[in-house]
């Protein structure tokens, strides 16, 4: 084998390809760039592409990647050695290497950054263990469950075709997801192709895993998640490196995974949080499957029981299709869904409009325990930022000037936009014209209490914070949970009961109603097709309607034109600067954005520091990226102390 450690006394450069370009993990928007290495003849045949290597870099020994070789280089200067080769195999492959430049060019990042994302950190011991033979791959079998939608087997046909199917999948209610996914990725797999399948966290993981294992066997694909630790992560993720495995499930991160060959790429529930990366560049994790796809011809289905705006738009825009079912279909998988705000619920109880817990929430309840079946009771969760409404009929309190949710700091406060900054001191409320607010609160424990006085004798279990439960025994009870802390329930649920729904809606946020509407399509999904929900919020609210049609992605196509009215995302591009007021200044100074661009802000934070939102038209998000890239290089070449956050398309910008 050859040596990788550096032979220093007469280093003499390789006879072949004497030059590597290597890109150097200094995560420095002005270092985002190749730099030229000679490549010592000993290291010759271990210094290929994609290598961890060592190299001296600005007086100091740092990490970088081999991107290729070449014989010459367009630098005059003298050119020093690669210092040694880390490890014995490639940690990126050509496919990923253009992955993570995508990325980071859409995301204003660096290269070094994305890398570390999609690169777990090397343990020596798992490149010397020797990998379990592979088992014979299984026949991809019937696929019955996609037949219940239109496009379900023209899309499976395209995947074993090779051809870049991308669906926009609406699952219906009580639909086994798992099941689903594993039935495609098994198609991929017979057809010598590789697939991706991201879930937003270890209970879907533990799930999806489950149901990978009934359909393919173990040891035909692996499952990559932050939770194994840093030696098992690694060693998993070498073995699909290698190509042991054609087939990879996981969270967020595993968006990145070297599956060789992909033919299929997947993603459930994009609107939960937790696709989004929390580190630099912030990317999410359906935009990173987005580009994936486009780079490697892939199908790409994006899964959910809601829909975002997002999925919308890629399939306004003709790049994605729907995956749906037809409306009789939907009807009978869907249980029947009541909002409290009913005119005949105001008729036979006229405090419902106004109780969290109406009289119509009870009856439900009851009748539903006593058929022997358990009922789900879903609360927001706590620790909402508190926002204001109207005291008599609870429409949240927006700002006349950009539509922003306006909050108070103490209870003689003036109103002030949480967005723009404005004061709204003379607000009315568009609906009955009342000037007085208030605040729009949660209780989960009190609710609780509620029930089980309500209920005597009957058992009452909370699902919530660090207390989760996965699954639930059938039979009467009561299970009180926050939003994705349902547990599942053998047979379904024979209600459930979505409480505060206006809590959901009121916060100060743009995706509010999104995000409501996935709540709760969420927990009804985990229902009985006879069985019966109850939503705490005013029928003639366009997310209760749609929610009642079992319809995500009319209330998708909705909330994208919406949007568009007002020029948010996703129908224009964004990008959110945050930081000290001279910091975001001179990046503002120093970037030429595009033209037209809108600069919104700057508004105080709340931590010391301010936000400025900068917006272009859809077009032109890319020349933003460069644009605001391009001066964060010049700050860092000055070595300008106070950072400046830079986020793309944030889930949450104001």
């Amino acid at each position: 084998m050859t040596s990788t450690r550096p032979q220093r006394a007469g280093r003499v450069p390789a006879s072949v390809d004497a030059v590597a370009r290597v890109m150097v993990d200094v995560p420095l928007a002005h270092l985002d760039r190749p730099f030229d290495y000679l490549v010592p003849a000993e290291l010759s045949e271990a210094a290929v592409a994609g290598m961890r290597v060592r190299v001296r870099f600005a007086g100091r020994r740092v990490d970088g990647y081999v991107l290729d070789r070449g014989p010459s280089s367009d630098h005059d200067r003298q050119l020093a050695f690669l210092e040694r080769v880390v490890g014995q195999e490639p940690a990126l492959t050509p496919e990923t290497t253009s992955l993570f430049r995508a990325v980071a060019d859409r995301y204003a990042g660096t290269f070094a950054d994305v890398v570390r994302l999609g690169v777990p950190a090397r343990h020596a011991g798992a490149e010397s263990r020797p990998l379990p033979p592979a088992g014979a791959v299984p026949a991809a079998g019937p696929a019955e469950g996609w037949s219940r939608y239109r496009a379900g087997p023209s899309f499976l046909a395209a995947v074993r075709d090779r051809r870049p199917a991308r669906g926009a999948w609406s699952a219906l209610a009580g639909e086994a997801w798992p099941h689903r996914f594993a039935e495609a990725v098994a198609t991929a797999v017979a057809s010598d192709r590789g697939a991706l399948v991201v879930v937003p966290d270890a209970r879907d993981l533990a799930r999806l895993d489950a149901a990978m294992s009934a359909r393919l066997g173990r040891g035909q694909y692996l499952a990559l998640s932050a939770d194994l630790g840093p030696s098992e992560r690694y060693r998993r993720w070498l073995a699909v490196r290698r190509g042991a495995v054609r087939a990879v499930i996981g969270t967020r991160s595993a968006a990145f995974a070297p599956v060789a060959d992909l033919g299929l790429l997947a993603i459930w529930d994009d609107g939960d949080d937790l696709h989004i990366e929390p580190r630099a560049p912030y990317p999410h994790v359906r935009d990173v499957l987005v580009l994936r796809s486009t780079l490697t011809g892939a199908a790409l289905v994006v899964g959910g029981f809601a829909r975002t705006a997002e999925t919308a738009q890629l399939v306004e825009s003709g790049w994605a299709h729907e995956i749906v079912a037809d409306r009789s279909v939907t009807r009978a998988a869907a249980p029947r869904i009541t909002a409290v705000g009913d005119d005949v619920e105001r008729a036979r109880d006229p405090a419902a409009t106004a109780a969290r817990l109406p009289s119509v929430a009870w009856r439900t309840a009851r009748d539903a325990l006593a058929s022997g079946h358990p009922v789900l009771v879903q609360v927001p969760r706590r620790g909402y930022v508190p926002a204001l409404a109207c005291v008599r009929d609870r429409t949240p309190a927006r700002c006349p000037t950009c539509s922003g949710p306006l909050a108070t700091t103490s209870g003689h406060a003036i109103p002030t936009c949480r967005w723009c900054g404005r004061p709204a001191g003379s607000w009315r409320c568009p609906r009955c014209g009342g000037k007085r607010m208030r605040a729009l609160v949660v209780g989960s424990t009190r609710t609780a209490e509620e029930l089980g006085r309500a209920f005597p004798g009957v058992s009452v279990r909370t699902s919530a914070g660090d207390s989760v439960l996965d699954e639930v025994p059938a039979g009467p009870g009561l299970i009180v949970a926050t939003p994705g802390a349902e547990p599942l329930a053998p047979d379904g649920y024979g209600a459930a009961l979505l409480l505060d729904g206006w809590a959901l809606l009121a916060r100060p946020d743009l995706r509010a109603a999104e995000e409501a509407f996935r709540r709760w399509s969420n927990a009804a999904a985990l229902v009985r097709p006879d069985g019966q929900v109850v939503v705490g919020a005013e029928a003639s609210i366009p997310a209760v309607q749609a929610l009642v049609r079992w319809d995500a992605a009319g209330h998708a196509a909705r909330e994208l034109a919406e949007r568009a009215e007002v020029g948010f995302p996703p129908a224009v591009r964004m990008a959110s600067l945050t930081g000290a007021t001279g910091a975001i200044a001179e990046i503002l100074e120093l970037a030429q954005l595009p033209d037209p661009s809108d600069v919104i802000g700057p508004v105080l934070t709340g931590d010391g520091t301010q936000r400025v939102l900068i917006r272009v038209p859809r077009p032109l998000g890319g020349e933003l990226a460069n644009a605001l890239k391009a001066a964060a290089a010049i700050r860092s070449a000055r070595k300008a102390a106070d950072p400046v956050r830079i986020m793309l398309d944030p889930s949450a910008p104001f």
